[in-house]
């Protein structure tokens, strides 16, 4: 198989990413928007799930000034690429207490729900890849 042939092989339409990554593991945190664009600009239906200590970088501020590597493109740069290409941001609204996060202040723009662990669960049963990070 060549690497053209997996570029026709897209029988994929829905991809989860589970983020519980956050300011403690940076390296971590570039990567779901950057896979989620590129899947987004291949008509797949992306959804970024922020639980843990991911909604950390859902907190205002916070991605703003986070790089996921010495010199590199801060971490809402690759938010905002990633909300251009159509991925769809969720916040975990059961972890948001535990970081001190309120939902009608603190959550940044991009954010497109705070969402339930009830709408987490039904975007597991019904996607074709989830992918945790």
């Amino acid at each position: 198989m060549s690497q053209d042939d997996y570029y026709l092989d897209n029988d994929e339409k829905t991809v989860v990413f589970l983020m519980t990554s956050g300011p403690s593991t940076p390296h971590r945190c570039a990567t779901p928007f950057y896979l989620g664009s590129i899947l987004a600009s291949m008509d797949v239906e992306v959804h970024i799930f922020f639980t843990m200590e991911g909604v950390k970088l859902m907190e205002k501020g916070v991605a703003e000034n986070m790089v996921a590597m010495e010199g590199g493109k801060k971490i809402i740069d690759f938010i905002r690429d990633a909300k251009r290409a159509g991925v769809i941001l969720h916040v975990c609204q059961p972890a948001l207490p535990g970081y001190k996060i309120d939902e009608s202040a603190d959550i940044i723009e991009e954010a497109d729900h705070v969402s339930r662990a009830s709408v987490l669960a039904d975007l597991i049963l019904r996607c074709d890849k989830l992918i945790t990070f």
